[in-house]
This record gives structure tokens, C-alpha cells and sequence, in this order.
């Protein structure tokens, strides 16, 4: 069972929202005319959660930072782009955030303005007290996002619980000394994650509920 937490931090993609359609179909436009325009979904999938530098330093390691820039942008129009036309809202999710009591916070690598604008258009913006995306700071795993979250709602270490799917989420909450909650359903191998020891795993969101009946 898991015990009600006062502060709720929730990674979005692969944890809220299965997006990986619309991320990984972004990525691929991006990489049109390069080597790796139809590389294998399951490898792009790798990478979500992680900043867009990781991605394309380790493609085009040769490329100067003023090129891997270029390359952001170019899939950034390219995901807004498409309008999530491919995302959906994970089972359970809508639900669960519903339920739960503590306030509620996003951690995302993606841009505060970006977050907001996905989570107003599934619907699930009303169920945050705050948005926080990684503005100007470094990103997951890091744990910049999870220690800027926290300011932003007053709140210590102690209280929250950072729920995501993948390793850097777990690495981020463990560097920022929060509790850590693995969701099973989204993008991060298991194994991975594993070895970041978390606190609590979970199925579906619901679960977090679970001892509130």
C-alpha cells in the first residue's frame, strides 16, 4: 500500500501521456535526409524523457551544437505540428490525479509552456496546482526539474513523491532526495529503473489512490 503524499510530482510523457507516436514521428522528420530518417521506434522511444541534446549528440556526434540547436528546432515545429493527434491519455490517469489529495506539480523535460499547453488540451490541467518544464536548467537526470518543482510549491524534499517511467526519472528524485514511484506502462525498461531502487512501483495511477480506498 501506498501511504498519501503532500506533494505529487508527475513526469508527463510515458507516465501521463503515451505520446511516443507523435515524439517519435517528430524525430523522424527531423532526421529526414540523415541516416537515421527511419531508425527503429523502439530505440527513439529510448530517449524520450532525456533532453533533445542527448538524442542528436549521440546520432551526429560530430556536429557543433550550433547544428544539434537546428536540429531541436526543426522538431519542435515539426511536434507542435502535429497537433498530439497520436497521444493519448494513459488509462487510470484522469482518475487517479482526480483522487489524489496533495498538490500536484508536473517535472518534464519538456518547456513550462509546452506542458501547459498539452495537459490543458487533454483535459488535465485543473488537476495541477503548478506546471514546471525545464526552463533554462539542466535536464533529467539531473535534479534540477524535481529541486525547482518543489520551490515553486514551497514544499521539502520529504513530502513529495516523484512518479515517471523511465531511469532518469528515478535518478532525478533520488538526487533530489525525494521518494520515487516507477510506473510500469510507460517507455523506461524496468531492469533500468530497478537499479535506482524505487520506493514503489505501480501499474496504473490508481494504484496511488488505493489507500485512500
Amino acid at each position: 500500500m501506498i501511504p498519501e503524499f503532500p506533494v505529487y510530482l508527475f513526469d508527463v510523457d510515458g507516465t501521463l501521456l503515451d505520446s511516443a507516436a507523435d515524439i517519435c514521428g517528430a524525430i523522424r522528420s527531423s532526421l529526414a535526409g540523415t541516416p537515421y530518417a527511419s531508425c527503429d521506434e523502439a530505440l527513439l522511444r529510448r530517449y524520450i524523457g532525456l533532453h533533445l541534446n542527448d538524442l542528436y549528440h549521440d546520432f551526429f556526434p560530430d556536429y557543433p551544437q550550433a547544428r544539434i540547436d537546428e536540429l531541436i528546432q526543426v522538431y519542435r515545429g515539426n511536434y507542435l505540428a502535429r497537433q498530439h493527434q497520436s497521444t493519448r491519455v494513459y488509462p487510470g490517469v484522469r482518475e487517479g490525479l482526480e483522487r489524489l489529495a496533495g498538490r500536484k506539480s508536473t517535472a518534464t523535460t519538456k518547456g513550462t509552456a509546452t506542458t501547459r499547453l498539452v495537459l490543458e488540451k487533454f483535459g488535465l490541467l485543473p488537476f495541477f496546482d503548478q506546471v514546471q518544464g525545464t526552463d533554462g536548467f539542466p535536464a533529467k537526470p539531473a535534479p534540477d526539474i524535481v529541486l525547482t518543482a518543489l520551490a515553486g510549491l514551497g514544499a521539502p524534499p520529504e513530502q513529495c513523491l516523484l512518479v515517471g517511467d523511465s531511469p532518469a526519472d528515478m535518478e532525478a528524485g533520488r538526487r533530489a532526495g525525494v521518494k520515487i514511484c516507477a510506473v510500469r506502462y510507460g517507455y523506461g525498461a524496468a531492469g533500468e529503473m530497478a537499479q535506482w531502487e524505487p520506493d514503489y512501483w505501480i501499474d496504473d495511477l490508481l494504484e496511488l489512490t488505493a489507500a485512500r480506498g
